[in-house]
């Protein structure tokens, strides 16, 4: 698949099939993620692999207001900034959120479906986050992914909106 095609059909898909995601895919995910940009190439993040059916459940409960979707992925990606590992304070979000963009390139090109569930900032779902994963004090929850292939297929937007853009200022 080709970059802009995968930027113009990538949906948010909320509906997974009961089937596995190879450790292999998974792998790839992760790769595309960490070869995101960061600032002073810092790459302030820990990710942390889902795929067991208890804590994909437990996080439905904990994160998501009981939503189905986390019952039916297959696996999920937890991003986490690392403010540890920052050359220049404050980027870790912005950095996080390329590893997040090409997170879901990277699953849309190898046929499997995800949606982002922001964290940062929504203090129920981080502390569901924390609760469920254990995740370390010194690790802020970003963003959970939830990862399978897609039981449905919304159809491709282009969302272009000249109203919205301006040239040499406003």
């Amino acid at each position: 698949m080709e970059t802009l095609e995968a930027v113009m059909t990538r949906r948010s898909v909320r509906r997974f099939e009961p089937r596995a995601v190879p450790d292999e895919l998974l792998t790839k995910l992760l790769s595309a993620a960490m070869n995101a940009p960061s600032a002073a190439d810092a790459r302030p993040w820990q990710f942390s692999v889902i795929d067991d059916r208890a804590k994909l459940d437990a996080l439905a409960d904990a994160v998501d207001e009981g939503n189905d979707l986390f019952r039916e992925a297959q696996a999920a990606i937890l991003i986490c900034g690392d403010e540890s590992r920052e050359q220049i304070p404050g980027f870790w979000p912005q950095d996080c959120a390329c590893a997040a963009q090409n997170l879901q390139l990277a699953a849309h090109d190898q046929g499997l479906g995800t949606v982002w569930i922001a964290l940062i900032a929504i203090p129920p779902r981080v502390e569901g986050c924390r609760r469920v994963l254990n995740v370390p004090g010194t690790l802020e929850p970003f963003a959970l992914f939830p990862l399978g292939y897609p039981a449905e297929r919304p159809e491709p937007e282009n969302r272009f909106d000249a109203d919205r853009v301006v040239r040499n200022g406003w």
